[in-house]
C-alpha cells in the first residue's frame, strides 16, 4: 500500500513509517498540519491516510476536518485516524458520508503491531474499523434506552459488529456457532429497530447512527 501520514509528532511519525515500511508498504509523504495533508492526498491519491485528530494550529479538530476535506476532494479516500482520547463526535463524524473506508483508533492501539496492520488493511479495502473504546463509550446508555433490552452476549456481538468484525470473526472472538451468531445479529437489528444489512460497512454505520442518534 501508499501511505500518506499526517502526525505532527516526530517520534510518531517516524514510527509510523518504520512500522509501515516493515510491513511492506510504502510511505509516500509525511506531513504535520491539515492543509498539507489534504495537498498530499490530492496529489498522490495514496491507498491509505493515516491522520492525527489534533493538529497546529490550535490542535483541536484540524486533522479530522482535515481528513473530511480530503474526502471531499478525493471521493472514498481511505483514511484512518488516530487519537490520544475517545471523542466519540468525531468518530461518527467521520463515517457521516457513508462512503466506507475509515477507520478510528486511539494510539495506543498503534503499540499493538498486527491488530493496527490489519485495520490498515481493512480501512484500505474499503471497511470501516472503530476502536474498541469509542465503542464502550458509545454504548454507554440512558435510562429507558433500547440497547438496555439487549442480552449481556447480544452486547457483546454488538461491540464486535460495531468494531468492524465480521459474523466469522465474531463467532471465533465469542466461541459460538455460525447460526448462533446470525440469530444474534437477527435478534439485535429487531431490538434496535434496524433493517438487517449484509453489508459489513452498511452494518457499521447503522449501528453508529443508531448509537449516535441515542446518545444522551
Amino acid at each position: 500500500m501508499r501511505a500518506v501520514i499526517a502526525e505532527d509528532s516526530v517520534l510518531l511519525a517516524e514510527g509510523l513509517t518504520l512500522l509501515l515500511t516493515r510491513a511492506g508498504h510504502e510511505v509516500v509523504a509525511t506531513v504535520a498540519d491539515g492543509d498539507a495533508f489534504v495537498a498530499a492526498a490530492v496529489e498522490h491519491r495514496p491507498d491509505i491516510t493515516i491522520v492525527d485528530v489534533r493538529m497546529p494550529p490550535t490542535f483541536r479538530d484540524e486533522g479530522i476536518r482535515a481528513a473530511i476535506e480530503a474526502r471531499r476532494k478525493v471521493p472514498a479516500l481511505p483514511v484512518l485516524v488516530l487519537s490520544q482520547y475517545v471523542e466519540t463526535t468525531y468518530a461518527t463524524e467521520l463515517v457521516a458520508d457513508g462512503a466506507g473506508a475509515v477507520g478510528y483508533l486511539l494510539k495506543d492501539r498503534v503499540g499493538q503491531v498486527n491488530d493496527f496492520v490489519e485495520a490498515l488493511t481493512r480501512v484500505a479495502d474499503g471497511g470501516t474499523v472503530m476502536d474498541p473504546e469509542v465503542v464502550a463509550q458509545l454504548l454507554t446508555r440512558r435510562a429507558n434506552d433500547p440497547v438496555d433490552s439487549l442480552s449481556r452476549r447480544e452486547r457483546e456481538v454488538l461491540d464486535l459488529m460495531a468494531q468492524g468484525k465480521d459474523n466469522a470473526a465474531i463467532r471465533d472472538r465469542l466461541f459460538l456457532s455460525d447460526s448462533s451468531v446470525q440469530k444474534h445479529i437477527g435478534n439485535i437489528f429487531t431490538k434496535l429497530d434496524l433493517p438487517a444489512r449484509e453489508s459489513g460497512h452498511r452494518r457499521v454505520l447503522a449501528v453508529l447512527a443508531y448509537l449516535n442518534r441515542h446518545r444522551a
